[in-house]
């Protein structure tokens, strides 16, 4: 495949995942993704869901630990997982918090020094990664979604509310939606974005949701033992944002269920099932 390197395949439900690296224009650094093709894809175009890790996360974790590749076999759908964040840029600083720099992009355009050079990962998520999918794999045209995890989950929801011909389906584990409020959100906005607080609000889906509602009903699941839920994720705010536009909203409260992994497992062929019902219209 020109323009990418192919660094592994595997054989995954009658379908294979394959972990690729490429470079990366808009973020000028490699950056690597990983592809579930399902067995339909084979034999006919496929819708693509696109999902979106959290902090610290890899483009592996997700396929890895979510156990979705049975599920978007059964449904029809390929997936794509995007990184994080670029890594090893050079830039001072990247590496040494966990959930600021290297692996927390937070999937905005940086404009601030010295991360505006790389740290692009909005405009990649939005134009380049599905440019390079719809150049090299079998997906059906204008039929994509959007879905992801905390910090992803917050990816997810800008980027289908910023980009509402782009994503037809939209949902979220456990989603930061009121970052301008939160401390993970004001550290990052902060050094990318700057003071400015206006520049913040383009990237809050609790004050998007308020220009720009979704034509879709969103999902988003999130536990009630999650460590993070009232300091860091706020679903009540982004709620609230949208009982006030009167955005279709299922907001499903899981009970006893943590921030980890084995939450997007347990759920995770519902989010599927959302988005395939979309996109196989």
């Amino acid at each position: 495949m020109s323009g990418l390197y192919l660094v592994s395949k595997h054989a995954c439900f009658s379908g294979t995942v394959g972990f690729y690296s490429h470079f990366s224009s808009i973020c000028n650094s490699e950056m690597k993704f990983a592809v579930y093709e399902p067995p339909q894809a084979k034999s006919e175009p496929v819708p693509v869901l696109y999902f979106l890790s959290g902090l610290t996360a890899t483009e592996e974790n997700f396929m890895v630990k979510a156990g979705a590749q049975q599920f978007a076999a059964k449904y029809g759908v390929m997936l794509v997982a995007a990184d994080t964040s670029p890594r090893n840029t050079g830039i001072p600083g990247a590496d040494a918090d966990w959930d600021f720099g290297t692996g927390a992009g937070f999937y905005v355009d940086a404009t601030e020094e010295p991360w505006r050079a790389h740290y692009r990962m909005y405009s990649y998520v939005t134009q380049e990664l599905p440019a390079l999918i719809a150049e090299h794999f079998p997906v059906k045209q204008g039929r994509q979604g959007i879905f992801g995890h905390s910090m992803g989950g917050h990816g997810a929801l800008v980027c289908a509310l910023k980009n509402p011909a782009l994503y037809a389906s939209v949902s979220a584990f456990s989603p930061i939606t009121a970052p301008m409020r939160c401390p993970w959100g004001k550290k990052a906005f902060t050094h990318y974005l700057g003071a400015d607080q206006e520049r913040w609000r383009v990237y809050d889906a609790s004050e998007l949701i308020l220009k720009s509602p979704f034509t879709q009903t969103i999902l988003i699941d999130q536990g009630t033992a999650d460590s993070f839920l009232e300091t860091q994720l706020m679903p009540e705010v982004f709620e609230e944002a949208c009982a006030t536009v009167g955005q279709s909203l299922t907001l499903r409260r899981q009970e006893g269920y943590d921030h980890g992994y084995y939450f997007i497992a347990t759920f995770v062929e519902d989010h599927i099932r959302h988005h395939a019902e979309i996109l196989w219209r």
